[in-house]
């Protein structure tokens, strides 16, 4: 017989599969082989139709097309015996899914299988009915699988019950046909049929209100009943396992126990004393009895109010914490997390063992057991709990030093008791992970010692300490600059020494050396190098026994290649050189920076909480990344080593302090840019109006847009007659040009249906292109009323969507009403890329839930 031949054995054929060396070879055993069964289908070769769809099986499992042999499949479920019919309907589960056409041919065939007068032919029908029935074949065949859950076999009520679960995911209107047949399944003795009863309760009282009602008031005693004989029941060799009677029952009861309670106070109270015995009796030393524990916490934290049991359950997720395996105690975090909102009192008293989780060796548990502790942090524990992270932040691994470090952060921002605290506190943090800090963790810092004035230098000694130190973390070597630049003077007299520190001896020369080494370290960027030279030149006045030196540090850099330190140092060398006389009012110290001012710019650029339309916060996750598309600007306008584009070619000069030259917006009018040295003009007010420098106010550097003030900080100082001379040797000022209101944008019609027009308008505020404020207006084209109206919108990375809360959430029908909703955009790629943005809308209609989608690419280009 040729080997290839249709009789080929299925074992002979694996064989020769598995000879083959290479992939080419087995490419040319499958080819015979399917080429041999084509032949046999086409002559309908009944003796070896079963032998070839087995085959055909096992080629379909290797990867190759099989769909030549999808008619086999039905013909063998046509035929009378059970070997055929058995390898038909496996081939049927394999070949083919819901989506084939051909399935449609099976239905008849599948009903006539239903009704068989041999149970084994049933059960097949039902078992391949369980795996593809589409929406069509449940509604023609959901009245044979409901009449099959009273059959006289438990195995085909067990088979039926798991096929009806398959019917009402389908078909969500077909559960009420279900939920007497599956009220008498819940009264079995038998296990299997019980479990599967069970699950086809719990997914009809997700799919259906009315079943669940039901099932509330008819069956919560019962499944009460069966839930503490299971638990009372003697031992079973049959169902135990590790000494406890089938927890797979357990699970499943307490699972739909916790759906019928969730939300109804009676159930939940007829639940308390069994949830109460499942949770003192059983053994926690086997992971059967976990499982089971495990779920009892779940149902509890899920129904309805019960204090004494919620410390129950919380008292058992502690004891997960000090079990060896690293699952339990994940999954004990992660529902410890949960009952936080609900009982916080009851979780502070595991914080000691949290706490130890957070030095575990496993990952994904100290990452769990980090955001935890951060949930922990109150105004009462916030100083122990943040020792004990600044301790283990000295012996952590690196890959979790970021994380780490990145909650500190935050616990010592939002909750610092005192400002001395505050400052110890991120110096900490500083010398042990600075190079893990983030640009506006530091910042903030900077900002709370510009505010504490009788902690400047204990500050500044405290920095100057620290970099004796350690000098290899970057932003400590930042901030430490900073300090010695502005309070440079403190440090050396030893000035508002406070009781808690000692002494130091720190002369002019080795402030200096500070400042040099910062500049010298290879591993310093252009953010720390510019910020020390701004160090040098303040210090250069501070110190005039040291200006020789300083200016020979300074000028070492007027041949660098890079352009900004270049640029600094011909700068700073010409003020110390040439300009003494205006050295000292330049170079005075920093004013105090508003506090509230930034804390609220930081919280705009970097949101706790996302808004729906309809007044909402959700609240993010620790660890979620934060939009990167406005970020903070920096004292200095070192934020960012890469420049930042500029409105026009030639609008790259660079002020000579390092503050950010973006044009002023005052008093609701915009100015526009003027040219590169007409800006350090009008900055150091040479050549202009008296008049115009005195309206320049004394605002925070870092106020956020929405003030509409100035970026630069008490420069009023600098007035000066008209004939001073200029530091880049005297340009001349060009005439202002005349302010204007910015354009008009017409209106749109963002998004419309057959039920639904959303219109939007435009306005921006003046000296603010990137900002546009959107006002959104809904109109319902349907006759009828709409409810629980959510609006939801996402843009790209490039671009910062705020949402305000809608003016109502009903939208009454045929046009009789709007919703209004305020949104408010700011593109970082103003000038470059478009508004985009893609849109969510659902409400409600006579109680059901519908949903629109859609995306808006019709802006104005000039938005």
């Amino acid at each position: 017989m040729n080997p290839f031949s249709s009789g080929t054995r299925l074992r002979d054929m694996i064989r020769a599969i598995r000879a083959c060396k290479t992939a080419a070879e087995e490419r040319a055993v499958v080819r015979k082989e399917c080429a041999a069964i084509r032949a046999a289908i086409n002559e309908n070769d009944q003796d070896y139709r079963h032998r070839n769809l087995a085959k055909l099986m096992f080629i379909h499992m290797l990867g190759y097309p099989t769909h030549f042999g999808q008619m086999e499949c039905l013909k063998l479920i046509a035929s009378p015996g059970f070997p055929e019919k058995r390898i038909g309907y496996l081939g049927l589960m394999l070949l083919l899914d819901e989506r084939q056409e051909v399935l449609m041919l099976v239905t008849n065939s599948v009903k006539q299988d239903l009704n068989h007068t041999n149970q084994y032919i049933v059960g097949l029908a039902l078992c391949a009915l369980g795996n593809i029935c589409s929406a069509e074949m449940a509604r023609d065949l959901a009245p044979e699988v409901e009449r099959l859950l009273q059959f006289r076999d438990p195995n085909i009520r067990k088979k039926a019950a798991l096929c009806s679960i398959r019917i009402i995911k389908k078909v969500p209107d077909l559960a009420e046909n279900f939920i007497n047949p599956v009220a008498a399944l819940l009264k079995e003795k038998h296990h299997g049929v019980l479990i599967t009863g069970i699950q086809l309760c719990t997914d009809l009282c997700k799919v259906s209100p009315e079943a669940l009602e039901y099932f509330r008031k008819k069956c919560t005693d019962g499944l009460v009943r069966t839930l503490r004989d299971l638990v009372n029941s003697p031992y079973a060799p049959e169902y135990d396992i590790a000494g406890i009677t089938d927890p797979f029952l357990h699970i499943r009861l307490l699972k739909l126990l916790r759906v019928l309670g969730q939300g109804d106070a009676d159930a939940s109270d007829a639940m308390n004393d069994i949830l109460a015995q499942v949770a003192t009796k059983t053994e926690s030393n086997k992971n059967a009895g976990n499982a089971i524990l495990y779920e009892c916490v779940e149902t509890i934290m899920s129904i309805e109010d019960n204090g004494g049991l919620r410390v129950l359950a919380i008292n058992i997720l502690g004891r997960f914490l000090s079990n060896r395996d690293n699952n339990i105690r994940y999954v004990a975090l992660n529902m410890l997390m949960r009952a936080i909102t609900v009982d916080a009192q009851a979780v502070q008293r595991h914080r000691a063992t949290i706490l130890e989780c957070v030095k575990d060796s496993d990952a994904s548990i100290r990452k769990r057991a980090l955001e935890l502790v951060y949930l922990l942090v109150n105004e009462s524990n916030v100083k122990p709990l943040t020792k004990e992270l600044v301790d283990y932040l000295e012996v952590s691994d690196q890959d979790f030093k970021g994380d780490l470090t990145a909650k500190i952060c935050s616990i010592i921002e939002k909750f610092s008791p005192e400002k001395i605290w505050y400052i110890d506190q991120m110096l900490k943090v500083l010398t042990e992970a600075g190079n893990f800090v983030k640009d506006e963790v530091w910042h903030a810092l900077v900002v709370v010692i510009s505010n504490a004035s009788d902690l400047h230098g204990y500050t500044v000694r405290a920095l100057f300490r620290a970099l004796q130190t350690t000098a290899e973390q970057e932003s400590l070597v930042r901030v430490a600059v900073w300090c010695i630049g502005e309070y440079g003077d403190l440090l050396v007299n030893n000035a508002g020494m406070l009781n808690v520190e000692d002494p130091i001896t720190v002369t002019e020369s080795d402030a200096v050396d500070v400042v040099e080494s910062a500049i010298k370290r290879h591993a310093s960027d252009l953010t720390t190098k510019s910020m020390a030279l701004i160090a040098l030149l303040k210090l250069s006045s501070r110190f005039p026994s040291c200006s020789g030196r300083i200016k020979d540090i300074v000028v070492q850099h007027k041949g660098s290649l890079v352009l900004e330190l270049q640029q600094r140092s011909l700068e700073f060398n010409s003020i110390i050189e040439k300009h003494q006389n205006i050295r000292s009012a330049l170079v005075e110290r920093m004013p105090v920076l508003d506090e509230a001012s930034f804390g609220g710019r930081r919280a705009s650029s970097l949101p706790n909480t996302v808004s729906t339309s309809n007044g909402t916060a959700v609240k993010l996750p620790n660890g979620v990344a934060k939009s990167s598309a406005a970020p903070l600007v920096d004292l200095l306008d070192l934020s960012d080593d890469v420049p930042a584009p500029s409105s026009s070619g030639g609008d790259f000069l660079q002020d000579l302090l390092g503050v950010d030259l973006a044009p002023a917006t005052q008093s609701g009018t915009s100015q526009a840019p003027k040219a590169g040295t007409d800006v350090l003009l009008d900055l150091l007010s040479i050549g202009s109006n008296p008049a115009q420098d005195n309206s320049v106010s004394t605002p925070d550097i870092l106020s956020s847009a929405q003030d509409h003030k100035p970026a630069i900080a008490s420069l009023d100082v600098l007035a000066a007659p008209s004939n001073m001379m200029d530091l880049l040797d005297g340009f001349a000022p060009a005439p202002p040009k005349p302010a204007n209101n910015g354009p008009a944008y017409p209106s749109i019609v963002a998004f419309e249906s057959s039920s639904l027009r959303l219109t939007f308008n435009f306005s921006k505020q003046p000296g603010n292109p990137q900002t546009t404020t959107i006002s959104g207006t809904f109109t319902n084209l349907s006759s009828n009323v709409f409810t629980d109206f959510v609006f939801q919108a996402a843009v790209p990375k490039f671009l910062q969507l705020h949402l305000d809360p809608a003016s109502g959430n009903s939208l009454p029908a045929s046009g009789n009403g709007t919703i209004t909703q305020s949104l408010k955009v700011t593109n970082s790629q103003h000038g470059k890329k478009p508004l985009v943005m893609r849109l969510r809308i659902a409400y409600k209609v006579d109680g059901k839930d519908v949903l629109e989608e859609g995306q808006i690419n019709n802006f104005p280009r000039d938005l």
